[in-house]
């Protein structure tokens, strides 16, 4: 009897504990669901340079990888109706360096429930931009850092986010002209990953 006590006693407790697991799962969940999503929340972002250090008076590029979030999508550079929100990458660049382009890649054509008649042309998944960049003879020795601003309009199948800017830095390492220098991330920087739109 005791063992069968014992026995009720332990399928009791692992049974509370089951549904206090469960109970809090569920409350985490819905916590989650309940909170706002913002169209920052949406992107992850990571920022690549091509040589390391850059040397003065020369050409680098850098690149803004964006992982977007399963069940979104962006307006690509140049989307097919004026009133949509293109996708921009700013650079505000420091002293010292020039901006020669910026590369958006071709946005991938898709229709959504709220526009079935009319395929949109959109980012999702991940999507990478390249900047062409050169360092002036001016360009200051040591660690610099290029601010940028990223401007997108989340969306789902549903419904759009507000647009918003999304901040980031890129630092890197500048040298005297006739610095050793090596090239970085060839997996980033191939030519298929530059195709200009």
């Amino acid at each position: 009897m005791n063992g069968l006590k014992l026995f009720g006693h332990l399928f009791a407790l692992c049974a509370l504990l089951l549904l206090a697991g469960v109970g809090n799962q569920a409350i985490s969940l819905a916590q989650e669901a309940a909170a706002p999503v913002t169209g920052a929340a949406v992107v992850k972002t990571h920022t690549y340079v091509s040589l390391d250090p850059v040397p003065r008076g020369k050409d680098f590029k850098i690149a803004v990888v964006v992982d977007i979030k399963e069940g979104y999508h962006m307006n690509s550079h140049k989307p097919r109706d004026p009133y949509l929100i293109p996708t921009t990458l700013t650079p505000q660049l420091p002293a010292g360096f020039t901006l020669a382009d910026t590369v958006y890649p071709n946005g991938q054509l898709k229709k959504f429930p709220f526009s079935p008649d009319k395929a949109l042309d959109v980012y999702s998944s991940s999507v990478t931009f390249h900047l062409r960049l050169a360092a002036g003879a001016a360009a200051p020795i040591g660690t610099a850092n290029i601010p940028m601003t990223l401007r997108f309009q989340a969306c789902n199948n549903s419904a759009c986010l507000p647009p918003v800017k999304v901040a980031l830095t890129v630092p890197l390492q500048v040298a005297g002209a006739d610095a050793k220098t090596r090239a970085l991330h060839p997996e980033i920087f191939s030519p298929a990953h530059s195709e200009k739109k």
